[in-house]
C-alpha cells in the first residue's frame, strides 16, 4: 500500500426533499383538504478515525464525496425518505483544515471519534403544515436546503509514543524490526526507508508505538534528500530515539547535524528527550556524552536478551 500523508478533498452534503402542495382526492369526498408530506432530511457527510489505517491512499483517487439528498414529500402525508449519511474513515492522527490548509476544524487524537464536516439539508415543509381555520386549502409548500459543501484539506501526523531519528542508514529501520513486529525494508544504501514506519513493541503486558521516518542529511530543510516534511509524523511523540551509527567518522557531528534540521522544522522537537544508541565502549560513549546533556544508552546487540532490556527502557519513558 502507498503512503499518502496529505489529500486535499470536496465533500458535499445531500440537499434536504421538497415538501408536496398534494390534496386529498378520494371519491365521495368533497373538500378533501391538504394533504402534502414534508420532504426527508439530506444525508450528512462524517469523518471517523480508524486504528488500523495509516495512510490517506483512498482519497488519492477518489476526491468528490457527495451524500444522497432526501426524497420529496409525497400525498397521503407521507414523509420523503432521508438521505444517508457518508462516513468517511480516516487514520488515527488526521488533522481536517480549511482550503487554505493552515486553518484547522478538527484533530484526530482517539480512535472511532467522528467530526460532522458537512450537515445535510433540511427537508422541506408539506402544504398540510400550512393547513389552518382561515386557510383552508394552502397551496403553499417549501423546498428543500441545500447540503453543505466545503473543500478541505486531510493531513496525517502519525500518533506514536516513540519516534526514531539519525541520519540515512543509521540502522533506524533494522532496529525497528527487531523490537516491534514491523516489517521495514532493510538494505545496505542509504535512503531506503522512503515513508514512514510503525510499529508495536510488547514488555511486561504493556504496549508502546514506535515510529521509524527517513533519514535527514544536511540541507534537509532546503529540500536535500527527502527533505523534512516527514518530521511532522515524530511531532507528537513523547521521546525521540536519536540513533547514531557507532562506526561514523564523527559521533559528535553526526548529532549536531540532525539536531541542526529538527531545529530549522521546529524548535519544540529539541525539547523532547533524545536517546543515543551506540555499541558499549565506554571510551566513545563518555567522550560523546560531554557534548549533550541527553542521556545516551548503548544497544550491543540485536539479541533478544538485549532487546528485552532496551524495551524495557522505551517502555518507561513512554509512560
Amino acid at each position: 500500500m502507498k503512503f499518502l500523508d496529505q489529500v486535499k478533498i470536496f465533500v458535499k452534503a445531500g440537499n434536504g426533499g421538497d415538501g408536496s402542495p398534494s390534496f386529498r382526492r378520494e371519491k365521495f369526498i368533497e373538500y378533501g383538504g391538504p394533504d402534502g408530506g414534508d420532504g426527508g432530511e439530506g444525508g450528512s457527510i462524517i469523518l471517523k478515525s480508524e486504528q488500523n489505517l495509516n495512510t490517506l491512499i483512498d482519497y488519492r483517487y477518489q476526491q468528490h464525496h457527495k451524500a444522497e439528498r432526501g426524497e420529496n414529500g409525497m400525498g397521503q402525508n407521507r414523509t420523503g425518505k432521508s438521505g444517508e449519511d457518508l462516513i468517511l474513515k480516516v487514520p488515527l492522527g488526521t488533522q481536517v483544515f480549511e482550503e487554505d490548509s493552515k486553518t484547522l476544524i478538527y484533530d484526530f487524537t482517539k480512535p472511532s471519534e467522528e467530526f460532522l464536516v458537512a450537515a445535510g439539508g433540511k427537508g422541506g415543509l408539506g402544504n398540510t403544515r400550512f393547513k389552518s381555520s382561515t386557510n383552508r386549502a394552502p397551496r403553499k409548500f417549501t423546498k428543500g436546503t441545500s447540503g453543505e459543501e466545503f473543500t478541505i484539506w486531510l493531513q496525517l501526523k502519525t500518533i506514536a509514543d516513540i519516534g526514531i531519528i539519525g541520519l540515512p542508514n543509521a540502522g533506524k529501520s533494522s532496529l525497528l524490526a527487531s523490537i516491534t513486529n514491523a516489517n521495514p525494508k532493510i538494505a545496505n544504501y542509504q535512503f531506503t526507508t522512503l515513508n514512514p514506519n510503525l510499529g508495536v513493541a510488547s514488555y511486561d503486558n504493556k504496549e508502546i508505538t514506535i515510529a521509524d521516518i527517513p533519514g535527514l542529511i544536511e540541507g534537509a530543510h532546503e529540500g536535500t534528500g527527502l527533505g523534512i516534511q516527514f518530521l511532522k509524523h515524530i511531532e507528537r511523540c513523547k521521546t525521540l530515539l536519536h540513533l547514531i551509527d557507532i562506526t561514523s567518522d564523527n559521533l559528535v557531528n553526526a548529532y549536531n547535524q540532525v539536531r541542526i534540521e529538527l531545529k530549522k522544522y521546529s524548535p519544540d522537537l529539541l525539547k523532547k528527550t533524545d536517546l543515543i544508541s551506540n555499541n558499549e565502549i565506554k571510551k566513545i560513549i563518555n567522550d560523546f556524552s560531554k557534548h549533550t546533556k541527553s542521556e545516551v544508552i548503548a544497544l550491543t546487540t540485536l539479541e533478544k536478551k538485549s532487546i528485552t532490556k532496551f524495551k524495557a527502557k522505551l517502555i518507561s519513558y513512554a509512560s
